[in-house]
């Protein structure tokens, strides 16, 4: 019993419940908000019966609470208050691109998850079709999506982090030209001793030629890695220049009073007796 007892004493779920203390409106609150909170954190779920995984994200949502996993041609129904996949049905015909439109969407998805898998290991991808999946040949538009979701969390380590990037690629067939518009999301949080939170983001873009399925695969995925990779870069060089240059510019390096402040012997300040002598109070 023990055990139990400490699982439920530890349930956040459980906990919210108890400070509202209104099941009506909890009920209502959490099936508006989970739903937003799970799709913008982009949360990977995992299929029944081995299935597969499948990526929470607006690109795959179908309709309430069914989302689409192209990879496997399945649809997963999720619980979001839970953050579990509750069943899987197979996904129709009109819910899945047309075969002129796979042939690229599958080309890019092999080329994304070999990217995904030795960029971020703990990573999950997935490739959807948001335009034109109707289209059945050449002489049209459509567009594909790329989703790269990773997150890793270590609290015992005190430190949580996260990234994701949604590519979009425009497929201009009449220019013959592919439009790659990226945007990198990178999160991180350190509470040892402290509380320190990063939220930074990132917009970048690209072109490549309209080529095969293949061909086109490859090139979009080495643009992925390109931007990448640079902006990782980025983030590494401004974020170890923090001490030497960012901070010391947020401070004052000696007070207004031209004189460092003695940490090592607050006692002899008080604040009372302060403010006491600056208002003339008990004179």
């Amino acid at each position: 019993m023990v055990p139990l007892k400490l699982s439920r004493r530890r349930n956040p779920i459980r906990r919210q419940r108890l400070v509202l203390n209104d099941n009506e409106v909890y009920d209502e609150a959490v099936s508006e908000s989970f739903p937003i909170y799970n799709k913008s954190h982009m949360i990977c779920l995992q299929m029944p019966a081995g299935a597969g995984d499948v990526l929470v994200t607006s690109f795959g949502e179908l309709g309430e609470n069914e989302y689409l996993d192209p990879r496997t041609a399945q649809v997963a129904i999720v619980d979001h208050v839970k953050q579990v996949c509750t069943e899987v049905r197979p996904a129709t015909d009109e819910e899945l691109s047309s075969a002129y439109v796979e042939e690229f969407r599958s080309a890019l998805d092999v080329e994304i998850l070999k990217y995904a898998g030795e960029a971020y290991p703990k990573g999950v991808c997935s490739v959807y079709c948001t335009k034109g999946k109707e289209v059945e040949g050449p002489g049209f538009n459509f567009e594909l999506v790329v989703v790269i979701s990773a997150c890793r969390l270590s609290p015992q380590n005190f430190c949580n982090g996260s990234w994701r990037s949604v590519w979009t690629i425009e497929f201009q067939d009449e220019a013959q030209v592919l439009e790659v518009k990226g945007k990198l999301q990178v999160g991180a949080h350190y509470f040892e001793e402290g509380n320190v939170q990063l939220d930074a983001k990132h917009e970048c873009g690209d072109s490549t030629l309209f080529q095969s399925p293949d061909d086109s695969a490859i090139s979009i995925s080495n643009i992925l890695r390109h931007h990448e990779t640079e902006y990782l870069a980025s983030l590494e060089v401004s974020y170890s220049n923090l001490p030497d240059n960012t901070f010391k510019d947020l401070r004052r390096k000696l007070p207004v009073t031209r004189t460092l402040f003695p940490w090592h012997n607050t006692s002899q300040f008080s604040l009372t007796r302060e403010i006491t002598k600056e208002l003339g109070i008990g004179k």
